[in-house]
């Protein structure tokens, strides 16, 4: 893991997101909308829908479009219907992506991300050729200087699956991705404040990547993320800072 840091690939990451503003808004409405209509609009009963409606807070997209949003997805208003879709392929020196899109057309959708793949050096795989590299759960980080004592004893009694000390002094907290609301309000209640807390598709093992490597995987993710379908991007590949 040397010489390169959780905390800021996070970090990093963040920022990237933050300086696509305008795709931030749509990525929200697309998932409140699709979170609605899978498990009803009514945010108690449907954790999905919950998450999304408060990302969107986070974010501050307008009460109206998240109202609309969820009236779309009950069929209240017309709207476009998109359908979730999950390509998988594999990136600089085998590192492996996964891309979770939302889309109106599909064919579009396959050939927008088949074109960024190989573009950029990496080439789209088969479904499921590289998604058991990947667990769906629950993640929690937490800045360097968090008491670890403290978060491990409420994190574990909340439900937690694992706690994580990082190189870099971060801490990560894993949970199952059924109980992520359960464990996120018990480490909130208890006094901690998280950094990052999202349900993802958290890499099992990574691949470091250094130098001209790094610098082509950061073009084939941003190829990837900049589409207008997608959603999320997940990847094996950690990159380094400065090489």
């Amino acid at each position: 893991m040397a010489g390169h840091s959780k905390w800021a690939n996070i970090q990093h990451r963040k920022g990237r997101q933050d300086a696509k503003r305008g795709k931030v808004f749509t990525k929200l409405i697309k998932e409140i909308t699709v979170a609605a209509r899978m498990g009803g609009g009514d945010p108690n009963f449907n954790p999905r829908l919950r998450l999304a409606i408060e990302k969107g807070k986070a974010e501050n997209l307008p009460s109206d479009n998240i109202k609309n949003a969820i009236k779309r997805g009950t069929g209240e208003l017309d709207g476009v219907c998109y359908d979730e879709i999950r390509y998988e392929g594999y990136g600089i020196a085998g590192a492996a992506v996964m891309v979770d899109c939302m889309t109106d057309n599909r064919t579009r959708t396959v050939a927008d991300v088949r074109h960024a793949f190989a573009k950029h050096g990496g080439n789209m795989g088969t479904e499921g050729s590289v998604a058991f590299m990947f667990k769906h759960c629950g993640q929690f980080l937490f800045a360097p200087g968090t008491n670890e004592e403290k978060l491990m004893e409420a994190a574990l009694e909340a439900g937690a699956d694992d706690v994580i000390s990082n190189d870099d002094g971060s801490i990560e907290v894993l949970c199952p991705a059924a109980d992520f609301h359960t464990v996120r309000d018990a480490l909130i209640n208890a006094g901690f404040k998280t950094e990052m807390a999202e349900i993802v598709m958290k890499p099992l093992s990574e691949t470091t990547l250094a130098g001209e490597d790094s610098a082509k995987m950061q073009k084939l993710l941003d190829a990837i993320e900049s589409l207008e379908d997608v959603q999320e991007v997940y990847t094996t590949a950690a990159l380094s800072e400065g090489g």
